[in-house]
């Protein structure tokens, strides 16, 4: 074999690339469920045959599965080796959602696909979406009160959903019979198993143009590059060891923070991170198990190096020690409806808490960082039907160096947006009738937080039960170098003409609503970046202007005067 050429690693790498976008797509455009449809809650990639190390991943796919899906594939491996998996054949699809064998929460469903050439297993193709319910104590999963993983919905082993081709109809059935709207998940399961197939098309196709030992040469050669690349951002940081806190609102039970104690040791071209000061495991569904955290760091990671390709050679330089006896390492039967959608946040700013100290241009404040996980389930009677509607939102992201935070952003964890609210009052029977920025919601900086979102649904027939495991509703995203922190998560339930605000302020589970009844929500704004009184004034007169701040917003915020419309802002 020639050795191989700079082109044809490129052009390989693009290709491989392709692939994986290909079967994001694919799961988008064939899924039912809004979630993934339109909100794109799903990612697909390629991992290695001998570990499951990751190869190549969607761009378009949750940064937050970068790290998890290879635990999982590789869990997948390891059990199919042991005997406590059955062998597979091509054609095979195995299924899993268990969170303690390299998952996240059980809504998060996982198939894992072997791809043969010659016989012999070339590679993994894996994707995760997320299903709108998987059964538990409340629809839609998110059991903000959970003290047990059975309550929160059905967990699966890794076990084959499609025999050579051809779906299990007694594994189906089994499903079916434990998860609402049972008849819309056959939708989003041919969506899922397509997606693979698509995925195994493209790669056969890759594979028969520049043949199995280039690619496979070329697959080295970039996970080699990735981590040459990863360590050489490593070593241009000031060695030295950078601590940082951040903070879980409470468990859902007992009504305190969880405490995320980081402390982040660079030494050479390499970076540890320990958060062995971190509360221990809680009560309720606030648990990460370690697959999670580890995609955390990772996904952290990322944000500030975007440069670096994905690939498991990324994460090398990355030493995560194990942080055992902590609510980050959730062993069975820690409930853990929390970890992905939230407490993964929480983990990725205390990273950009600590790495901001050693890299203040490149790393921002903190993001508004919670999903806004609403979910509402009940009957429509117009339709004769059940219903589960799971609403995800965005936020504001952190001030930087360079310029203002984001606003309305997706969660630091994903790419998900928000479904178009015509999508959801289609489908659902529910009205928005209010849908807009959260306008003073960023945190005051040099370069201030951009904005949250700010909503209110309305339930206009039927009865249904509203579950919500937000975060950030005690303690908003930290500034950074100076800058206030933005704005924290609101959540207000209109029943009977009566407010109610959740005890836990951003997690409380199964509250009965009927028609005409309101939830309103507001989603957090970014952290601030530097000292505010530093702000350009024409900027803070810009955003008065705008409506994003109010004049006395300006004056106690910024130090600005803008209400003298004969002057030019002044301190």
């Amino acid at each position: 074999m020639e050795k191989l050429d700079a082109i044809t690693l490129s052009v390989i790498q693009a290709a491989l690339q392709q692939v994986c976008d290909e079967m994001d797509l694919t799961f988008s455009r064939a899924a039912f469920s809004p979630v993934i449809a339109e909100a794109n809650d799903r990612s697909d990639g390629i991992y290695s045959a001998v570990d499951g190390s990751l190869i190549a991943q969607g761009s378009q796919g949750l940064p937050v599965f970068v790290g998890v899906m290879q635990y999982s594939t590789k869990t997948v491996i390891e059990m199919i080796a042991d005997g406590r998996c059955l062998p597979p054949e091509p054609g095979d699809i195995y299924i899993v959602n268990d969170p303690y064998l390299g998952g996240t929460h059980l809504m998060d469903v996982r198939f894992a696909m072997p791809v043969y050439r010659d016989g012999r297993i070339f590679c993994w193709l894996s994707n995760t979406g997320h299903w709108p319910d998987i059964g538990g104590s409340v629809p839609g999963g998110f059991s903000a009160s959970a003290t047990a993983v059975e309550q929160e919905g059905l967990r699966l082993p890794p076990v084959k959903l499609f025999k050579k081709g051809v779906l299990d109809r007694e594994i189906y059935a089994i499903i079916c019979s434990n998860i609402r709207v049972a008849d819309q998940r056959i939708g989003d399961i041919r969506a899922q198993a397509a997606a693979l197939l698509i995925g195994q098309d493209r790669l056969n196709g890759i594979l028969d143009r520049y043949g199995d030992e280039t690619v496979v040469e070329a697959i080295a050669e970039l996970r080699r590059r990735a981590a040459e690349q990863m360590r050489a951002n490593i070593s241009a940081i000031p060695d030295g060891i950078y601590r940082s806190q951040a903070f879980v609102d409470s468990d859902g039970v007992v009504n305190e923070p969880l405490t995320i104690a980081l402390a982040v040791e660079k030494q050479g071209d390499t970076l540890s991170f320990d958060f062995s000061g971190s509360s221990k495991p809680c009560a309720g569904p606030m648990n990460s198990v370690l697959a999670t955290t580890l995609s955390s760091v990772y996904l952290a990671m990322r944000h500030i190096f975007p440069d670096v390709p994905i690939s498991a050679g990324a994460f090398e330089p990355l030493i995560v020690k194990r942080p055992e006896g902590t609510f980050l390492d959730a062993k069975y039967p820690r409930p853990v409806s929390g970890c992905a959608a939230e407490v993964s946040q929480r983990i990725a700013e205390a990273v950009f808490a600590a790495m901001v100290q050693a890299l203040p241009d490149k790393v921002t404040a903190a993001p508004a960082g919670s999903s806004g996980n609403f979910a509402l389930g009940g009957n429509d009677p117009a339709r004769g039907r059940d219903y589960v509607m799971y609403q995800i939102s965005g936020g504001g992201y952190g001030g930087n160096a360079g310029h203002d935070g984001l606003t309305n952003g997706c969660s630091t964890i994903g790419i998900s947006k928000s479904p178009p609210v015509e999508i959801m009052e289609q489908a659902f029977p529910v009205l928005y009738r209010h849908y807009a920025l959260r306008e003073g919601s960023g945190g005051a900086g040099k370069h201030r937080g951009g904005f949250g979102l700010a909503y209110e649904v309305e339930i206009l027939r039927g009865d249904a039960r509203a579950s919500f495991v937000m975060d950030h509703g005690r303690f908003g995203p930290q500034g950074a170098l100076g800058g206030k922190d933005g704005a924290v998560n609101t959540v207000t339930v209109f029943r009977d003409g009566k407010e109610h605000v959740p005890p836990h302020l951003s997690k409380e589970q199964d509250i009965a609503l009927k028609a005409g009844d309101r939830v309103r929500v507001g989603t957090p704004g970014g952290g601030g970046y530097g000292d505010p009184l530093q702000r350009d004034p024409e900027l803070v007169a810009q955003d008065v202007r705008l409506g994003y701040y109010t004049a006395e917003q300006a004056r106690d915020m910024f130090g600005i005067v803008t209400d003298d419309q004969s002057k030019s802002p002044r301190r």
